[in-house]
């Protein structure tokens, strides 16, 4: 069947390309192949099978990642970082076996990545879920399958019946400089490093994202197995999963006592820099399994295993000015220029002094021989300064007392480490443009096509200072901005004028109050009812709100004691903003008061967002767990693990309408007889 056969070829030039790193054929030739799968299947959707390849191209995109519970818990490793803890290591691992000859040991690398458990059954990937906290963690089934490194059906003819599968997703060196490539050509932010944009790509809530970033796999471990013989060692086990199909790490060996341990992590230590990804350590495991069953756990982690990380790479460098920079809230943060150095597999040329009383504990001062560490081979770190090769002419860092930006006065306030500047958004051009981006993110008042990049445009070309002025803003004056279309201007002038019809509590949210969170401006919202209430409040009856607390109550009674604050609201009201007063929704009736409610699944027409704001405007709550105090778990298309739960719990499940019809009339009253 032809069909069959495209599967079977696909799958095999995947695993070539992919997990052998030997391409098998050209990829026009691929995406030829690819491409008639595609259309047999649109012909015959019965051909569309969970382990096509074609699945691999994203789905409609969650909601949100439902928990997953671990069915065997994904344990952190003990770390050593001197010769002396890994021989420690061998004499503990020697004492509990009561062993007289040396240990064997499998040895691999501690990849800088996400890790994983892949769940197999009958050979076919069933789902994936990040490690979480150990025992839970997130489903991010629909994403995995998008990582053509990863097997959708295990190679053989007889698979176990269930095997999880532990590991790690991670993003190769190339791969990275390319996808941060295609971020500078779409005017977007770029990626701190490669394992920040695994986990970001893995993270999507749209997996036709996480299709287009080349992610690959490596196993090491296992969870459950059934159906199968457990391979005798670890070692054994890797060479199982080869011919699975799995991909294997080829840097691994089997050595002996704490000298072929260290030769190990030397020798790697060696290659380090040529390997195609990043690693931060190796690890060690007693390679026979029985062994590590008789040595077990201690805590969260097994005393069978080890990693040995590498030192933080360091390196000496000259404090050549003090800077300071402006962040979204004003803070004020000391940073250190620095004669360029190469640190860590890059060029290290400023790093951060984090505020004034740090620079103050290591006695940073211009001038200054300073050591600079990658702390977890990312941040740049200025760790201490080198007392003999101060200059006598080196100078000491002061505070300064007005922004840099906007001139304003900078303050620290009682028992906070941060300075900040008090322009805030509305005066700073450095807050503003945070200010900006904030204000018209999804929780606020939802901007579709306003991104980061294009505010930055407008604020530095002067088209905007305000949030006022973005609805102010023409077709022309957008079109002429950077990688602007005339038509993804219109798309932009479009959101905005659908973002007029808003939530108090998402007005308020946007606003950017310090210490005002979404929670925070719901509560605002629901207590004071309208606009002119929560600007005319006092810290009392701010404090009489849920949620609010001294700190928070001063922070909004001195931002609407700004008549530019003040001004900017009611500019925001006459540009068009507006909303029901009340709750800022229409329903006002606290007819769910004191009933906690769980949403999973797609609902047929209102957004999670939009449900979870219904429920809490008629005084219900929303929780993300299924309890024995949920009141109601409401139900849409494709409802996980929540759904089931609530059955078994003999929680009350509702759709849409019935959510609705319930918001608006309230639960049914007991009656007395």
């Amino acid at each position: 069947m032809r069909a069959a056969w495209l599967k079977a070829s696909l799958e095999r030039h995947n695993h070539a390309y992919y997990v052998l790193d030997t391409p098998s054929i050209p990829d026009a030739e691929y995406d030829k192949l690819f491409q008639e799968l595609q259309a047999l299947e649109l012909q015959y959707p019965e051909l569309a099978s969970a382990d096509s390849p074609t699945q691999r191209v994203g789905g409609t995109p969650l909601p949100q990642f439902e928990q997953v519970r671990h069915a065997i818990p994904m344990l952190s490793l003990g770390n050593g970082f001197e010769d002396e803890d890994i021989v420690a290591f061998d004499k503990r691992v020697q004492d509990g076996l009561a062993s007289l000859s040396e240990i064997s040991y499998a040895t691999e690398l501690k990849f800088d990545g996400l890790a994983i458990s892949l769940r197999y059954e009958n050979g076919v990937l069933i789902s994936a879920a990040t490690r979480g906290d150990g025992a839970t963690g997130e489903n991010v089934t629909a994403n995995i399958r998008t990582v053509r490194a990863i097997p959708l059906r295990l190679h053989g003819d007889a698979p176990p019946q269930v095997l999880e599968v532990r590991g790690e997703v991670l993003m190769y060196k190339q791969d990275f400089a390319k996808l941060n490539q295609r971020q500078r050509d779409a005017g977007q932010k770029e990626f701190a490093n490669p394992r920040n944009a695994a986990a970001g790509s893995l993270r999507q809530l749209d997996s036709k994202i996480t299709a287009q970033r080349t992610l690959r796999f490596f196993a090491y471990g296992i969870g459950v197995l059934e159906g199968a013989a457990l391979p005798p060692s670890h070692s054994a086990l890797l060479d199982w999963y080869g011919k699975l199909g799995l991909p294997v790490c080829r840097e691994r060996a089997v050595t002996h006592g704490a000298a072929g341990l260290l030769a190990f992590y030397r020798d790697i230590g060696a290659k380090r820099a040529q390997l195609p990804y990043e690693i931060d350590g190796v690890v060690y495991k007693v390679d026979r399994l029985d062994q590590q069953q008789q040595l077990g756990f201690v805590s969260r982690a097994p005393r069978f295993a080890l990693a040995h990380k590498f030192p933080a790479q360091e390196a000496l460098t000259v404090v050549q000015g003090i800077e300071v920079q402006v962040g979204r809230t004003g803070a004020i943060t000391p940073v250190a220029r620095l004669l360029p150095v190469f640190v860590g597999g890059v060029t290290v040329t400023n790093a951060t002094l984090h505020n004034e009383d740090e620079v103050r504990r290591k006695d940073i001062q211009i001038g200054d021989t300073v050591i600079v560490r990658r702390a977890g081979d990312v941040i740049p770190e200025v760790v201490a300064y080198v007392p003999q090769s101060r200059p006598a002419d080196a100078r000491r860092f002061d505070m300064p007392t007005a922004c840099p930006v906007c001139g304003s006065p900078i303050v620290r306030l009682e028992d906070e480490a941060i300075a900040r500047c008090s322009g805030g958004w509305v005066k700073c051009s450095a807050q503003r443009k945070g200010g900006l981006q904030h204000f018209a993110s999804r929780r606020a008042m939802d901007v579709e096509g306003l991104g980061d990049q294009l505010i930055e445009q407008l604020v530095d070309k002067q088209v905007i200072t305000t949030a006022v002025d973005l609805y102010r803003l023409g077709l022309t004056a957008l079109s002429e901005l950077d990688r602007m279309a005339e038509k993804s201007a219109q798309n932009v002038l479009d959101a905005l004028e659908k973002s007029k019809s808003t939530s108090l509590a998402r007005f308020i949210y946007a606003l950017g109050i310090r210490h005002v969170g979404e929670a925070t401006a719901k509560e605002l919202a629901r207590h004071f009812g309208n606009m002119d209430a929560v600007m005319a409040a006092s810290e009392e009856q701010l404090l009489e709100v849920a949620d609010v607390g001294p700190v928070v109550a001063k922070s909004i009674t001195l931002f609407f004691g700004d008549d530019l604050n003040v001004e900017l609201v009611n500019q925001l009201r006459a540009a068009g903003i507006h909303w029901s007063e009340g709750t800022g929704i229409e329903i006002q009736a606290k007819t769910l008061a004191g009933k906690t409610f769980v949403l999973t699944g797609t609902l047929p027409n209102l957004s999670r967002d939009d449900a979870a704001q219904r429920i809490e405007a008629a005084g219900g709550k929303v929780s993300s767990s299924v309890s024995k105090k949920t009141g109601y778990v409401v139900a849409g298309a494709e409802a996980g693990s929540k759904l089931a739960k609530a059955e078994e719990l003999g929680i009350a499940i509702l759709d849409e309408e019935a959510l609705l019809s319930l918001i608006e009339l309230g639960p049914p009253q007991p009656q007395l007889e």
